[in-house]
């Protein structure tokens, strides 16, 4: 998700490929094939399709086709109409999603369709300087027109998020997912459950009843991996909770620490110094995969879905951890995976520990581009999908398997399919999860909970019970630490490039090469050096402006 430019050279060519690509966006058709679209708005979209003026778009009435790209090396997005709820938004809606593949080179992907002046009409991309980007080179369509006319994103969002979601000149561009006014994730720890039970159930509350733990396992299961952490090492960060109070990933992956009223340097942190030193001791110890800094996505998922981790820690374990559990479990009902409370250092109060975090503003976005011949067209699907008839599609599937008719509050009436087919259920659930792009957070976790709350443990949905439990319960809010970052090309940007090399390469040299804690120190003290060489300093200083302004934004709106 994160992308690397180096340096002074990369930001010009980044600068020269936009100005290449306004010219060709900008011409006489915008980008599009000339022909039998419509004359421009003044947004740069195209008339062609929309009702007569002040009216909306009636979704479902006429055929509607536009392409998507999910701007992430990892994302592919599956065949849309091939599983049921897709389906059933194609036959019925009459909307027909066309996937634009980033071939794993998200970053040359895009550049490319920006020369070319061929954008896709749709973009699903994090938040920030790559949208601000676009939006500033007139690349991208304002949704502010449509707020009113298709009412969900502004009923379920909230005013106050979509003002923390609007550019600089004023507009909204930006279609958040999952998006939220009460805690969520799954960010945690996850545990085998058969393993765990054959090893006498031992505690893990502390970093030593851990490390105790996987030493254990190490011994006792030679073929299984003690700690997984993930691709690239991503469940290190997430294990920063463990040594500070109060203290979500979201530091590290920002490079930056609060202090007070300022942002100061992760690098100097002696938390995050604790933490480098931890892990580094687990992997000379060969007690967290070998691997992990080369690994795909797949390889871990199939680990987790075999069962052969004892334990996983992630921002998201239970994504895979669900098709395990329910993999696992068919071939032994005494098997599958558990979550226990998120562990911490001797001393710490465990209900200040928080692994994972959430946001008012949700994940990521969708943003429209003046390629689309009908943005009004595909905004009312947008809305549509994260109104609750799409949601309960999306999630549960078309009406009539798992859930059939609403409640007074328009939420599913689950039905006994729902309860007594589990793995058709997260099969089903499964095969779309990578198309939810709108996400409404409490709509499907509400309904989830409150049907829930009336099954006994053993027909509660495994993910869902896990969420209760602990999940939702160890997330901090940080919501004031978004939109921190600076564009590309300018100082700071430059800067930011640098400082993330620098934190990437310094993290893997602490774990993977550091013989002891004084060496990772070392490697930390040249890594604090470098950046500051590199602007560190005067990228603090603009985060720290950024995250004031953000906290005064959210303070007006209280």
């Amino acid at each position: 998700m994160r992308r690397m430019k180096s340096g002074l050279l990369a930001a010009m060519s980044v600068m020269l490929i936009l100005v290449i690509a306004l010219t060709a966006c900008t011409g006489s058709n915008g980008g599009n094939s000339p022909g039998g679209e419509g004359e421009k708005t003044n947004d740069g979209a195209s008339n062609q399709g929309k009702t007569n003026e002040g009216g909306s778009y009636e979704l479902g009435k006429e055929p509607l086709e536009f392409s998507f790209y999910g701007h992430y090396d990892w994302y592919t997005m599956p065949e849309w109409g091939a599983d049921q709820a897709t389906k059933w938004i194609k036959e019925n809606k009459k909307v027909n999603v066309v996937p634009i593949s980033s071939g794993g080179a998200a970053k040359n992907k895009l550049s490319t369709m920006i020369v070319s002046g061929e954008l896709p009409d749709v973009i699903w991309m994090e938040r920030g300087p790559d949208v601000e980007q676009l939006r500033s080179e007139g690349m991208l369509v304002p949704f502010d027109d449509y707020l009113d006319k298709y009412p969900n994103l502004k009923k379920w969002a909230g005013e106050s998020t979509l003002d923390m979601l609007r550019s600089p000149d004023g507009k909204l561009y930006q279609f958040p997912n999952w998006y939220t006014t009460q805690p969520n994730g799954n960010s945690g720890y996850l545990v085998n459950k058969k393993i765990y039970e054959e090893l006498g159930s031992p505690s893990l509350e502390t970093t030593d009843d851990l490390y105790n733990y996987l030493t254990l396992v190490k011994s006792k299961y030679p073929n299984v991996v003690p700690l997984e952490v993930g691709q690239t090492g991503a469940g290190i960060d997430v294990m920063v909770s463990a040594f500070a109070e109060n203290r979500p990933y979201t530091f590290n992956t920002m490079q930056a620490v609060p202090n007070g009223d300022k942002l100061t340097s992760l690098f100097a942190d002696p938390v995050y110094r604790e933490l480098l030193q931890f892990v580094s001791k687990l992997y000379r110890e060969k007690l967290i995969s070998q691997d992990t800094f080369t690994q795909k996505l797949e390889q871990v998922e199939q680990k987790v879905v075999t069962g052969n981790v004892a334990v996983y820690v992630a921002s998201s374990p239970t994504e895979f951890g669900a098709k395990g559990h329910a993999a696992l479990t068919q071939q032994d009902p005494n098997a599958g995976y558990i979550m226990v409370w998120p562990v911490r250092k001797q001393g710490l109060d465990k209900n200040k520990i928080f692994p994972g975090d959430y946001k008012q503003l949700g994940w990521n976005v969708s943003v429209i581009t003046k390629s689309a011949k009908n943005p009004e067209a595909i905004f009312a699907f947008l809305d549509w999908f994260t109104g609750p008839e799409g949601q309960r599609t999306i999630m549960w599937g078309p009406e009539g398997v798992y859930w059939d008719g609403v409640n007074e509050e328009d939420q599913p009436l689950f039905t006994e399919a729902f309860t007594n087919d589990p793995h058709g259920r997260e099969e089903m659930m499964s095969a779309t999860v990578n198309f939810q792009w709108n996400g409404n957070t409490v709509y499907v976790d509400n309904a989830k909970m409150q049907f829930e709350s009336t099954l006994p443990p053993e027909k509660k949905n495994w993910e869902t019970r896990w969420q209760s439990e602990i999940t939702w319960k160890t997330q901090f809010n940080t919501t004031e630490y978004v939109n921190l970052d600076p564009a590309g090309d300018t100082e700071e940007g430059i800067a930011a490039q640098q400082v993330l090399e620098i934190y990437e390469k310094a993290r893997a040299k602490a774990v993977q090469n550091a013989g002891n804690d004084d060496e990772v120190n070392a490697i930390l003290d040249q890594a604090e050096a470098d950046a500051m060489k590199a602007g560190y300093e005067k990228l603090l200083a603009y985060k720290t402006t950024k995250w004031q302004e953000n906290k005064a934004k959210l303070n007006a709106s209280k």
